[in-house]
């Protein structure tokens, strides 16, 4: 029996959610509506009848324009998906999503957050199928695609929904205006305020993290009244497209145009990315992949608010610890987890050449790299822990730039292949550790451009002063997602503070547990600043959701 979702149903069922996130993003406390434990979603297996039943069939969204079949993904793992998902006709795809435009508009910030919270809530209820479409596009490891691409993601969705609400709510829907005029009669008017969309907006899907990067754009737009036409990777359609139908099932039974949410595959080769972009009706862009493509963006699709995410070189400085062990033990799950494949993931890892103070004695720089080579073997010794934190490697080009990093210099940890026993044809390797002098103008080419994948650099250099010179140095020109930084120097944090608040970069301090500096909390961490070459916005703040709307006012004499 379908569920009620008329307005009253709706605001009941889900005002107590919204107003819970409205709390987390003003206390900045952990919270969550999504568990991400397995045990809470069942025994999974229902999840993975459903994702069987999908691969080799035609993905139905019955939207208007199709005029082909295109996708046909195959796994990271080694499997053929073999799904076809409906390719567009813009010239009449792009007219039927702003048909929807109008009564989403009129149903207000309130009803429309509500219907965002059910199409996360009936994902929410289908994460273990999420789980498989995430994982056989992506190359994540089943339990990171899980709760990544599953209660994560749903948790970034959540959090756009309520920056959304809460920046539409800041004006109210109508005042009276009353201006005293002496002796004579007040001047007086009757004023409404409207929070009206922009327009289509535009969702450029990544590989590496569909849904989670995904989600923020999606429901940030819808919240805010805009139709949204989800352009995925042509590597990893199937965990959108899965989102697109949910969506478009809600809206419908909520009595608004399903056309307000609909997916645009594209063929091999296409770009269509490109041509959507500079369309007029296009009006919003988010956008998660390279420097180029979010560049061009940026540059020619000025019609639009674009917001990027792209690349960026993500630095630790190491200067001092007071527990080696634990810090050494935290870099190696960093640098190994998703096989270096997230954004935040560090790259260059900078250390003085005298080498640094520990609880366990002065370590040299050759011993810091020695020890952290062994402490990354020694977490991935084992294949089946390995492949269960590396995942596979999502391209060929990752592989291509693993291969070639012994070419920049002295090695320090050589990747080596591991099997996956349940997916032979799967590329499983683990991370390379490659020793670099910060002085060498090659080598400087070398670690100040981004090298995506599991591919770090132990960068010697004169002095901590000199670290966080570098630090600033690559931030500025390259961009960061992440810093990380070890000291038990009080001196030490305030100049690795003050280098991160002037250009604009997220910083962590001596983590040495189990909080890792690639891994942010929804409703609580901001990923990326909106402030480096790395990106423009952040995930997610009122900057992120503010500029999809506008307040429009009328004036009647009171």
């Amino acid at each position: 029996m379908a569920a009620d979702l008329t307005a009253v149903p709706l605001i009941e069922r889900h005002r107590g959610t919204l107003d819970k996130a409205l709390e987390a993003i003003r206390t900045r406390e952990f919270w969550s509506p999504y568990p991400e434990h397995p045990k809470a979603y069942g025994d999974g297996a229902d999840g993975k009848a459903a994702f069987d039943a999908l691969l080799g069939q035609r993905f139905a969204l019955d939207q208007p324009g199709t005029d082909d079949w295109t996708g046909r993904e195959t796994s990271p793992y080694g499997i053929e998906l073999g799904v076809d998902y409906p390719h567009p006709d813009i010239e009449v795809l792009l007219p039927a999503m702003r048909a929807g435009i109008p009564a989403w508009r009129d149903a207000g910030p309130e009803l429309r957050a509500m219907v965002c919270l059910e199409i996360l809530a009936r994902i929410n209820a289908r994460t273990n199928e999420f789980a498989h479409a995430v994982m056989h596009t992506s190359g994540q490891a089943f339990t990171m695609a899980f709760q990544a691409g599953g209660p994560h993601a749903q948790d970034r969705g959540l959090e756009a929904v309520t920056y959304a609400y809460a920046e539409q709510v800041r004006t109210p829907d109508a005042a009276e205006w009353v201006k005293p005029q002496g002796k004579r009669d007040p001047l007086r008017l009757q004023k409404t305020f409207t929070a009206v969309p922009r327009g289509v907006a535009l969702v450029v899907g990544c590989n590496t993290f569909p849904t989670w990067n995904g989600y923020p754009g999606i429901f940030a737009s819808l919240a805010t009244g805009n139709p949204v036409l989800v352009k995925p990777h042509p590597r990893a359609v199937l965990p959108l497209a899965l989102t697109v139908a949910v969506a478009r099932e809600v809206l419908a039974e909520a009595g608004f145009d399903p056309n307000l949410v609909a997916l645009a595959a594209e063929r091999p080769g296409e770009g269509l990315a490109k041509t959507l972009a500079v369309r007029p009706e296009i009006r919003i862009i988010d956008y998660t992949g390279s420097t180029a493509f979010g560049d061009w963006l940026e540059t020619n699709a000025r019609q639009a608010q674009v917001y990027t995410e792209k690349a960026g070189v993500n630095t630790v400085v190491i200067d001092s610890t007071d527990n080696y062990k634990g810090m050494l033990s935290n870099l190696a799950f960093s640098l190994s987890l998703y096989s270096g494949q997230m954004c935040t993931t560090p790259q260059n890892l900078l250390i003085p050449r005298d080498g640094i103070t520990t609880d366990a004695g002065h370590r040299t720089y050759d011993e810091v790299v020695a020890d952290l080579a062994a402490s990354v073997e020694g977490l991935l010794g084992d294949d089946a822990r390995a492949n269960a934190l590396l995942g596979a490697l999502v391209n060929p080009d990752v592989k291509t730039r693993l291969e070639a990093a012994p070419s920049i210099g002295e090695v320090a940890l050589a990747s080596r292949a591991v099997t996956h026993p349940d997916f032979p044809d799967a590329t499983v390797r683990t991370p390379v550790l490659v020793k670099l002098d910060g002085a060498k103008p090659d080598d400087q080419a070398a670690y100040l451009t981004e090298c995506f994948g599991p591919v770090s650099f132990a960068v010697a250099v004169d002095s901590t002063a000199d670290a966080v010179e570098l630090l600033r140095r690559t931030v500025r020109e390259k961009g960061a997602m992440t810093v990380g930084g070890y000291t038990t120097s009080a001196e030490v944090e305030r100049l690795l503070e003050e280098a991160c608040w002037e250009e604009c970069a997220q910083l962590s301090l001596n983590l040495t547990g189990g909080v890792y500096v690639n891994q942010t909390s929804a409703f609580s961490d901001f990923h990326g600043s909106g402030g480096n070459p790395a990106a423009n916005a952040a995930l997610c703040d009122g900057a992120f959701v503010a500029g999809r709307f506008r307040v429009i006012e009328v004036r009647r004499p009171a």
